[in-house]
Protein backbone atom coordinates (compact mmCIF):
# COMPACT_ATOMS: atom_id res chain seq x y z
CA UNK A 1 0.00 0.00 0.00
CA UNK A 2 2.45 2.71 0.96
CA UNK A 3 6.62 2.90 0.01
CA UNK A 4 8.57 4.32 2.68
CA UNK A 5 11.85 6.87 1.63
CA UNK A 6 13.63 6.14 4.23
CA UNK A 7 16.04 9.25 4.27
CA UNK A 8 19.67 7.99 6.26
CA UNK A 9 22.42 9.97 3.87
CA UNK A 10 23.05 12.97 5.87
CA UNK A 11 26.90 13.35 7.10
CA UNK A 12 25.51 15.45 10.64
CA UNK A 13 28.05 18.22 10.10
CA UNK A 14 26.31 19.86 12.98
CA UNK A 15 26.38 17.14 15.06
CA UNK A 16 30.43 17.43 15.09
CA UNK A 17 30.84 13.46 15.85
CA UNK A 18 32.49 10.90 13.81
CA UNK A 19 29.37 9.06 12.53
CA UNK A 20 26.57 10.65 10.69
CA UNK A 21 24.12 11.63 13.27
CA UNK A 22 21.20 9.21 12.55
CA UNK A 23 24.07 6.51 13.57
CA UNK A 24 25.07 7.88 16.42
CA UNK A 25 23.53 5.28 19.78
CA UNK A 26 20.74 6.87 21.23
CA UNK A 27 20.18 4.62 24.97
CA UNK A 28 22.68 2.02 23.08
CA UNK A 29 20.61 1.95 19.90
CA UNK A 30 21.44 3.89 16.91
CA UNK A 31 19.34 6.76 16.57
CA UNK A 32 17.93 5.88 12.86
CA UNK A 33 16.70 2.70 14.23
CA UNK A 34 13.89 4.20 16.59
CA UNK A 35 11.38 5.39 13.63
CA UNK A 36 12.64 2.69 11.30
CA UNK A 37 11.40 0.01 13.59
CA UNK A 38 7.95 1.95 14.32
CA UNK A 39 7.70 1.88 10.28
CA UNK A 40 8.44 -1.50 10.15
CA UNK A 41 5.80 -3.27 11.84
CA UNK A 42 3.44 -0.58 10.15
CA UNK A 43 1.16 -2.93 8.15
CA UNK A 44 0.03 -0.05 6.13
CA UNK A 45 4.04 -0.03 5.12
CA UNK A 46 4.71 -2.80 2.04
CA UNK A 47 7.95 -1.50 0.96
CA UNK A 48 10.80 0.36 2.71
CA UNK A 49 13.77 2.04 0.73
CA UNK A 50 16.33 3.29 2.52
CA UNK A 51 18.34 6.12 1.21
CA UNK A 52 21.91 5.49 2.55
CA UNK A 53 25.80 5.29 1.40
CA UNK A 54 26.45 1.59 1.27
CA UNK A 55 28.90 1.14 4.81
CA UNK A 56 26.39 1.95 6.15
CA UNK A 57 23.52 -0.28 4.95
CA UNK A 58 24.23 -2.67 7.90
CA UNK A 59 22.76 -1.29 10.11
CA UNK A 60 19.69 -2.03 8.52
CA UNK A 61 17.61 -5.74 7.73
CA UNK A 62 18.48 -7.33 4.10
CA UNK A 63 14.91 -7.35 3.81
CA UNK A 64 14.42 -3.30 2.55
CA UNK A 65 15.55 -2.15 -0.57
CA UNK A 66 18.25 0.66 -0.67
CA UNK A 67 19.21 3.58 -2.31
CA UNK A 68 22.18 5.99 -2.89
CA UNK A 69 22.01 9.41 -1.48
CA UNK A 70 22.45 12.70 -3.73
CA UNK A 71 23.89 16.30 -2.93
CA UNK A 72 20.07 17.60 -1.86
CA UNK A 73 17.50 16.26 0.22
CA UNK A 74 15.95 16.30 -3.18
CA UNK A 75 18.21 14.41 -5.19
CA UNK A 76 18.02 11.04 -2.45
CA UNK A 77 14.14 11.40 -2.38
CA UNK A 78 14.21 11.18 -6.34
CA UNK A 79 16.93 8.06 -5.93
CA UNK A 80 14.37 6.95 -3.62
CA UNK A 81 11.17 7.14 -5.90
CA UNK A 82 13.01 5.57 -8.81
CA UNK A 83 12.95 2.29 -6.69
CA UNK A 84 9.00 2.94 -5.63
CA UNK A 85 6.25 0.13 -6.44
CA UNK A 86 3.51 1.63 -4.22
CA UNK A 87 1.12 4.17 -4.88
CA UNK A 88 1.68 6.17 -2.17
CA UNK A 89 4.93 7.43 -0.61
CA UNK A 90 5.64 8.29 2.64
CA UNK A 91 9.37 10.39 3.53
CA UNK A 92 10.71 10.07 6.52
CA UNK A 93 13.79 11.80 8.13
CA UNK A 94 15.47 9.07 9.98
CA UNK A 95 17.32 11.80 12.39
CA UNK A 96 13.24 11.70 13.88
CA UNK A 97 13.20 8.86 16.46
CA UNK A 98 10.27 9.97 17.92
CA UNK A 99 7.66 9.44 15.13
CA UNK A 100 4.32 7.54 16.31
CA UNK A 101 2.62 5.18 14.21
CA UNK A 102 -0.70 7.00 15.33
CA UNK A 103 -0.27 9.13 13.14
CA UNK A 104 -0.27 6.81 9.64
CA UNK A 105 -3.72 6.91 9.54
CA UNK A 106 -4.53 10.57 9.06
CA UNK A 107 -1.58 11.15 6.74
CA UNK A 108 -3.35 9.01 4.30
CA UNK A 109 -7.27 10.33 4.77
CA UNK A 110 -5.05 13.81 3.93
CA UNK A 111 -3.53 12.27 0.99
CA UNK A 112 -6.42 10.89 -0.47
CA UNK A 113 -8.41 13.82 0.28
CA UNK A 114 -5.85 16.94 -0.89
CA UNK A 115 -2.86 14.80 -2.87
CA UNK A 116 0.14 15.65 -0.71
CA UNK A 117 0.16 16.02 3.38
CA UNK A 118 2.70 16.16 6.26
CA UNK A 119 3.08 16.31 9.61
CA UNK A 120 3.28 19.53 11.88
CA UNK A 121 3.18 20.96 14.74
CA UNK A 122 2.00 24.75 15.44
CA UNK A 123 4.80 27.50 16.12
CA UNK A 124 5.21 27.73 19.79
CA UNK A 125 6.97 31.49 19.94
CA UNK A 126 6.99 34.66 18.23
CA UNK A 127 8.86 34.46 15.14
CA UNK A 128 10.28 37.84 13.70
CA UNK A 129 10.75 38.35 9.85
CA UNK A 130 13.91 40.02 9.91
CA UNK A 131 16.39 42.10 6.74
CA UNK A 132 19.91 40.94 6.29
CA UNK A 133 21.55 43.48 8.48
CA UNK A 134 19.07 41.72 10.98
CA UNK A 135 16.72 44.53 11.69
CA UNK A 136 13.51 43.63 12.54
CA UNK A 137 10.91 43.93 9.17
CA UNK A 138 7.68 42.45 10.93
CA UNK A 139 6.23 40.18 13.38
CA UNK A 140 4.04 36.66 11.64
CA UNK A 141 0.87 35.86 13.03
CA UNK A 142 2.14 32.84 14.58
CA UNK A 143 -1.36 31.63 14.51
CA UNK A 144 -0.60 30.65 10.75
CA UNK A 145 2.59 29.22 11.61
CA UNK A 146 3.66 25.42 11.69
CA UNK A 147 6.95 24.08 11.71
CA UNK A 148 7.48 21.41 9.19
CA UNK A 149 8.16 17.00 10.21
CA UNK A 150 8.22 14.10 8.23
CA UNK A 151 6.51 11.95 7.27
CA UNK A 152 5.63 13.75 4.34
CA UNK A 153 3.19 11.80 2.24
CA UNK A 154 2.57 12.37 -1.46
CA UNK A 155 0.67 10.06 -4.32
CA UNK A 156 3.55 9.06 -6.77
CA UNK A 157 2.30 9.83 -9.32
CA UNK A 158 2.30 13.42 -8.15
CA UNK A 159 5.84 13.23 -6.99
CA UNK A 160 7.00 11.95 -10.86
CA UNK A 161 5.09 15.25 -11.93
CA UNK A 162 6.24 17.52 -9.53
CA UNK A 163 9.68 15.93 -9.77
CA UNK A 164 9.73 16.58 -13.49
CA UNK A 165 8.85 20.50 -12.40
CA UNK A 166 11.66 21.54 -10.43
CA UNK A 167 14.09 19.42 -13.11
CA UNK A 168 12.36 21.50 -15.40
CA UNK A 169 12.67 25.21 -13.93
CA UNK A 170 16.10 24.04 -11.75
CA UNK A 171 14.68 24.61 -8.67
CA UNK A 172 15.76 23.29 -4.89
CA UNK A 173 13.05 22.77 -2.53
CA UNK A 174 13.81 21.75 1.43
CA UNK A 175 10.36 19.47 2.07
CA UNK A 176 8.65 17.86 -0.26
CA UNK A 177 5.16 19.40 -0.22
CA UNK A 178 7.16 23.03 -1.56
CA UNK A 179 7.56 21.29 -4.92
CA UNK A 180 3.85 20.50 -4.99
CA UNK A 181 3.45 23.76 -3.70
CA UNK A 182 5.56 25.31 -6.63
CA UNK A 183 3.35 24.30 -9.22
CA UNK A 184 0.30 25.80 -7.55
CA UNK A 185 -1.55 22.85 -6.34
CA UNK A 186 -2.79 22.37 -2.77
CA UNK A 187 -1.04 20.49 0.24
CA UNK A 188 -2.30 19.68 3.61
CA UNK A 189 -0.93 19.77 6.94
CA UNK A 190 -1.50 17.00 9.25
CA UNK A 191 -1.34 18.02 13.35
CA UNK A 192 1.15 16.64 15.50
CA UNK A 193 3.30 16.55 18.40
CA UNK A 194 6.91 18.99 19.02
CA UNK A 195 8.28 15.38 20.29
CA UNK A 196 8.49 14.41 16.17
CA UNK A 197 11.70 16.52 16.62
CA UNK A 198 14.80 16.20 14.01
CA UNK A 199 17.94 15.59 15.83
CA UNK A 200 20.67 18.37 14.51
CA UNK A 201 23.02 19.64 17.55
CA UNK A 202 24.35 17.97 20.69
CA UNK A 203 21.35 19.92 22.53
CA UNK A 204 18.96 18.21 20.77
CA UNK A 205 20.82 14.63 21.27
CA UNK A 206 20.59 15.51 25.25
CA UNK A 207 17.20 16.14 25.02
CA UNK A 208 16.01 12.94 23.28
CA UNK A 209 17.83 11.01 25.60
CA UNK A 210 16.01 12.68 28.15
CA UNK A 211 12.89 11.94 26.64
CA UNK A 212 14.14 8.32 26.02
CA UNK A 213 14.55 8.16 30.14
CA UNK A 214 11.22 9.89 30.78
CA UNK A 215 9.13 7.50 27.88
Amino acid sequence: MITLIFLAGGIGSRMGAPLPKQYIPLKNKPLALYSFETFLQAPEITQIIVVCEPEYQHFFPPSVQFAKPGPRRQDSVYSGLQKSTQEMIFIHDSARPFFEAKYIAPLIAAVQKTGAAALASPVANTIKQCSTDLLVEKTLDRSHLWDMQTPQALWRSLMIEAFDYLHKHNLTITDDLSMVEAMGLPTQIVPSSPRNFKITTPFDLAVAETLCAIR
